[in-house]
Formats: C-alpha cells, structure tokens, sequence
C-alpha cells in the first residue's frame, strides 16, 4: 500500500548508521514506500570483523528481497554443525545442515563475511535508489510536531516524518531516546582470524561449523566465501586487557598460543596457521524489558543500537535482518503518516522486544554452557552425545516467519 503525507508527498524514513542492521532497515522501508536517507559516518561503505553465520530465520529475510542470487555467490552452505571439545579434539555431537536445513525450515543455513552481507545489503539499496550520505555523524535528533531531524556536529542533517537509530552499540540516537547507561564489558574476549583454504592442515578443509567447547574458553570454525577462506574465533573469559578501542583491535599471536595452551592439537595446529589475528572485547546490555525500549514517538531503534546480544547463538546479524523486515511491514501499513506512523513504530517494537529478548537471554545460557569446566562439563557432554542434535536445533529460532510474507508481495 502506498504510503503518503497530507499532500499527498512520499513519507521520508531517516536512518542513523551505515552497517547491515541500517542498509537492512533503509532496504525494507524503501521497499514499503518510503523515500529514505542513510547517514554513515565514516567517508567510506565498509564493514569491519571477520564471519558471521545466518539460520533459516535470516536466509529467508534475503530471499524474499530479492537477494538469493547474491547471497548464494557470496556465502558458503555447511553441511553440519558440530560440536567438540577443545581439550582433546572429540566429537560430542553433530547436527546436520544442508539439504537437512532446506527440509526441516525451508531456508539454507549460510556463513559469509561480514562485508560481503554488507555488499549484499548496500547493492540492493542503491538498486531501490536510496539516498547515501558518507561522513555524516549523527549526535542526536529533534523532534518538532510531526517532523524529526536528524542532528550533526554543525546542525540538522535532514528532516523527514521518522528516524531508525541503526547506529550500532554506541548508538548516540539511543542515548538521546533511552537515556540509559553505557554498554558494559561481558568478561570475555574475542580473538579473529581468516585463514585461506590453501594454509588450512587437511583435517580442517570441511564444509562444517564447529564449537570446540572448553573451561572458561570455547572456539568456533566456519567456512566463507565459498569455503575459500576459514573462519576463526577464539572467545575467552577472564580478565581484560586494556586499551582496547574497538572490535578491530590487532591481536597478538602469542596471546592467542598462550589462551589455547591446553587446546587439543588440532586446534592449536590451526591457530598457528593464522597470519594476523584481531581482537575485541565483547559488550552488551541486559535484555529488553518492554516495547519502549526500541520506539518512542516518531524515533524507533534497530539491531545493536536496540538489542546488542553475546556471539553465543549467532544471532546478531539476524536479528538486525528480522528487525528490518519487522520494520518494512508496520511503515507499509501507515495509510495516512502524521497520523499513523507513532503507533506503527510501536506495533513494530511490540513485535520484536520478546523475541529479541528471548535470543538475548538463550546466547548470555548458551555462554555459561559453552565454557563449563569440571563434574558439569561432563554432564554437558554427556547430554549432547545422547541428545545432542535435539539440544542443538532451535526450532523456535530457525522457523520463524515474521514479517517475510508480507514483505516479500
């Protein structure tokens, strides 16, 4: 349905931020109607960090934008998941992906880059021709009866009808809006490392996810790009260095040696193998407590800027994805703007809070189970190896619709 002003205007939808979570929402709500303007930062597109995983939940977000196509040049398809233990290399438990994912949930499970999920995003933006503006900071936003601006360091940056605060975990449009405290470090650290296929010792060239699970440490393994590069994550827990600025940090081999001192050797063979590593320190912020914390007014926020969430379930870029798509279907219910669109923003946050909410809570469990030592390490892997593809689907996660029919009309 199209969407318009009195006068008939198409609604203008502003975005704060320029990372997957605001090119998904800029994608949606152009989709929906809407003309959008994107304010990033930085003079240039780009998205830092290493891999990241999509399930079905976020997979089928991109196939019903129109994204397929890409998203099957860009990414690899693992065909299993599987957890071991970091200490002596065991299987524990596997859950089959592939062709299985397609059965069970009717979307691929995906690992990709991070930059390449970005490219993905940004071409279909510029497709649907939204405006991008490079080297705009947004410290803040205005709200004048049925207008809000979008604030700079000199002044207004643009006005339009509604504002996404997309702009990440250091979000300043969240800080205007909530008012609330500072992200706070989670006690854990994260080293990263791409490894071409071509460095990789054999055991490792598989199309396989992999948790090595250890006291107070656990590591994960994928494939990208098509299984040419693999991906590395080491995530430690105990005390933090200082001086850490980012999630792009250089990191130093030795650290990473000296962490993985009682891995198995497989693991360490393979961290040897990485020539660069990075690192940073893992923030986030308790869960959502009601629907106010993601829209007020005209002002409604996205992905980490709303719901920063531990790595635990490999959620984060999906929810940014299922948050986009929630998005698009309340902006393309508004009939008439400066009547309908406060409550359509609160429909949107009201749909999302639980479910953020709930994947919040299941990565900060899924953290504590990951990185148990002793009697209830034993416990743990005992479990999965009698039960382990049960404990390791997630079909409440994996099966989710959301706004993806509706969207995709």
């Amino acid at each position: 349905m199209q969407t318009s002003g009195e006068d008939g205007s198409v609604p203008q939808l502003l975005v704060a931020g320029g990372g997957i979570g605001a090119l998904a929402a800029a994608l949606a709500a152009q989709r929906a109607g809407w003309t959008v303007q994107v304010f990033e930062q930085a003079q240039e597109f780009s998205e830092v960090g290493a891999g990241l995983q999509l399930g079905p939940n976020a997979t089928r977000i991109l196939r019903a934008w129109g994204l397929e196509s890409s998203l099957h040049a860009m990414a690899a398809f693992p065909d299993a998941v599987v957890a071991r233990s970091l200490g002596d290399g065991r299987e524990l438990a596997r859950l089959r992906l592939g062709a299985c994912s397609l059965e069970r949930y009717g979307a691929p499970y995906a690992t990709m880059h991070r930059r390449d999920l970005h490219h993905l995003l940004l071409e279909g933006v510029r497709r649907h021709a939204v405006q991008l503006h490079l080297g705009c900071s947004a410290t803040g936003f205005e709200e004048t009866g049925e207008q809000v601006s979008l604030l700079g360091p000199e002044g207004p940056l643009a006005q339009g009808q509604a504002l996404i605060g997309a702009d990440g975990l250091w979000s300043r449009v969240r800080q205007q809006l909530l008012r609330d405290a500072a992200a706070q470090p989670t006690g854990h650290l994260a080293y990263r490392a791409l490894i071409p296929r071509t460095d990789l010792p054999s055991a490792f060239r598989t199309n396989e996810v992999t948790a090595w699970l250890g006291p107070h440490q656990h590591g994960v393994t994928y494939p990208i790009r098509g299984g040419e590069l693999l991906n590395l994550v080491l995530i430690v827990q105990g005390q933090q260095p200082h001086g850490l600025q980012s999630w792009d940090d250089v990191a130093l081999a030795d650290d990473v040696h000296r962490a993985l001192a009682h891995g198995c050797a497989a693991l360490r063979d393979l961290a040897a193998a990485a020539a660069a590593w990075g690192c940073w320190t893992l923030c986030d912020r308790p869960p959502i407590a009601g629907p106010e914390e993601m829209a007020r007014g005209r002002v409604a926020l996205l992905g980490d800027a709303a719901h920063p969430m531990r790595p635990f379930l490999a959620q984060g870029a999906a929810m940014a994805l299922e948050d986009a798509a929630e998005l698009g279907l309340a902006l393309g219910s508004v009939k008439e703007v400066h009547a309908d669109l406060p409550s359509a923003l609160g429909r949107y946050a009201q749909k999302r809070w639980q479910r953020v909410a709930r994947v919040q809570k299941r990565s900060r469990r899924n953290g504590r189970l990951f990185h148990l030592g002793g009697s209830l390490q034993r416990a743990r892997d005992l479990a999965l190896g009698l039960l382990g593809p049960r404990l390791m689907d997630v079909p409440w996660l994996y099966a989710y619709q959301g706004a993806v029919t509706a969207d995709s009309t």
